[in-house]
């Protein structure tokens, strides 16, 4: 279900009153009679108590997932027999209206941080506008919120309807359920970021801040859970892959445009998504293109669809859009060589690409699949080339580990990356804040033996602004889902 952001609503008829907190409407039915028709029927309907703030109207559910829980319909029920009690004077039937359960508050993004449906007095409720409350807690029974559910473009509402299809969507539930988690981290921690990022904030200081409260709310557990790859802060005319090193004292600015893109992790089901930070409102309209371009893209994925068709539609929803800065109109364009990707357990880049240009990539994605669908708009060529210091790594996953090394300090960082991060990808800062103060020299043996490797920052031209936008979408049997969906974007 896609994700609704509501207030209760107030019922037709229904006023504030200080009688009892709980008494309950009673709908009366009494016979007309006089110059009434017969049969004719008047409703009185009692004042009810209007809902507190914090509990559920009549209004529409505010929630995140694909089904209504238990008995939060609270429709009003029909009344007993229509015509049975005509010509008996006086004679009244009554049914109550079923009660309705207590919720929590609305999703995140929108306020307060996504609670449990129906959490109960036992089950604690997120904290605001700080999360300190680990995601596990707030879903004792794993019932994680879905993301937004579509159809597949191909077959969707059969496929929707198949019984063998909904047969291996159950088997695929343990996945699905890690998935969700790793998904609620990432939503509370990037609405918790909104809360604070601001102009004159260090760069180091709002990665740390981020990653430490993402360590808090997965409850970090070496590869077992935690973040997937470095925070990207990339700013500008740089499109992706820079996070600052260990004394970098970059300062966050008025006029910067700013890619925060970090991933969550549960036993290497990985959730990769991204948005744009600006605080001036001049670049809005290039946000919005490249945010209005991934959605084109993830509405136009879906089982047996080619490659090449989503990246056409990419381009021409990017393309379509313009930016004036400084009395000068500027095309957006999509970066031609940047792409999307597949993701497998513990690798961010499975072996497919989801280009965001047309091309003539005639690769299908299928059944079972996990994408990271983002799309970069570009105020210059739309073309990038890899500059400036590297920060982040990653073991390439056809490298041999066991290869011998002449260099010791080579052979020692080896062993300490397979064990703290495996083939999932990290960055220098946290080398440095892991002991590994000095492995300058051993990192680069590493490189140079082909067991590491590196990923320079992604640049434009100088002077342009790339904005960047990204979900994790998951190709079930039945329908899509975009996992990381929310309610910011």
């Amino acid at each position: 279900a896609v994700m609704a952001d509501t207030e209760p609503a107030k019922g037709d008829g229904v006023e504030e009153t200080t009688k009892e907190e709980n008494e309950e409407e009673e709908e009366e039915e009494v016979a007309a009679d006089g110059g009434e028709a017969a049969g004719g029927k008047k409703k009185r309907r009692k004042k009810k108590k209007a809902p507190k703030e914090g509990e559920e109207g009549s209004g529409e559910a505010t929630k995140v997932s694909e089904e209504k829980p238990d008995g939060e319909e609270g429709e009003e029920g029909e009344e007993d027999g229509d015509d049975g009690g005509d010509g008996a004077d006086g004679a009244k039937k009554k049914k109550k209206r079923q009660k309705k359960k207590k919720g929590g508050a609305g999703p995140v993004g929108a306020g307060e941080p996504t609670q449990p449906e129906a959490a109960g007095k036992a089950h604690p409720k997120q904290t605001f506008p700080e999360p300190t409350v680990p995601i596990r807690k707030l879903y004792p029974k794993e019932d994680f919120p879905a993301g937004e559910i579509q159809l597949h473009p191909i077959d969707g509402d059969t496929r929707m309807k198949n019984a063998e299809a909904r047969t291996r969507d159950k088997i695929a539930s343990t996945e699905l359920t890690e998935l969700r988690l790793a998904a609620e981290v990432h939503r509370q921690v990037r609405t918790y970021v909104h809360s604070w990022i601001r102009p004159g904030l260090k760069m180091i200081d709002i990665t740390n801040r981020l990653e430490a409260k993402l360590e808090q709310l997965i409850e970090k557990n070496g590869l077992s859970a935690g973040q997937a790859f470095p925070t990207g802060c990339s700013l500008n005319y740089v499109a992706a892959h820079w996070t600052p090193n260990s004394g970098d004292n970059t300062v966050l600015q008025w006029d910067d445009v700013c890619k925060i893109d970090f991933g969550t992790q549960i036993n290497g089901r990985i959730i990769d998504c991204a948005w744009t930070v600006a605080f001036n409102p001049v670049y809005d309209p290039l946000k919005e293109a490249v945010q209005a371009a991934t959605d084109t893209g993830i509405r136009e994925a879906g089982i047996d669809v080619r490659l090449c068709d989503i990246g056409a539609a990419i381009q021409e929803t990017m393309e379509a859009h313009e930016i004036e800065l400084n009395g000068k109109v500027y095309p957006i364009k999509s970066v031609r060589n940047l792409n999307g990707h597949s993701i497998g357990s513990y690798l961010i880049h499975a072996g497919k690409s989801v280009p965001i240009v047309k091309n003539g990539d005639n690769t299908k994605m299928e059944e079972g699949e996990l994408f990271a669908i983002e799309t970069f708009g570009s105020t210059g060529k739309g073309y990038v080339r890899e500059n400036l210091e590297c920060s982040h790594y990653m073991i390439r996953k056809d490298a041999d580990t066991n290869a011998a090394l002449r260099n010791p300090k080579g052979k020692q960082l080896l062993h300490f990356i397979m064990k703290n991060f495996n083939t999932l990808a990290f960055c220098r800062k946290w080398l440095d804040q892991l002991g590994e103060n000095k492995h300058l020299l051993g990192l680069k043996s590493l490189v140079e033996a082909g067991i590491v490797e590196p990923y320079p920052p992604l640049v434009d031209t100088r002077g342009s602004f790339v904005a960047q936008y990204e979900h994790t979408i998951l190709l079930r049997p039945t329908c899509k889902e975009v996992l990381s969906r929310g309610p910011d974007y």
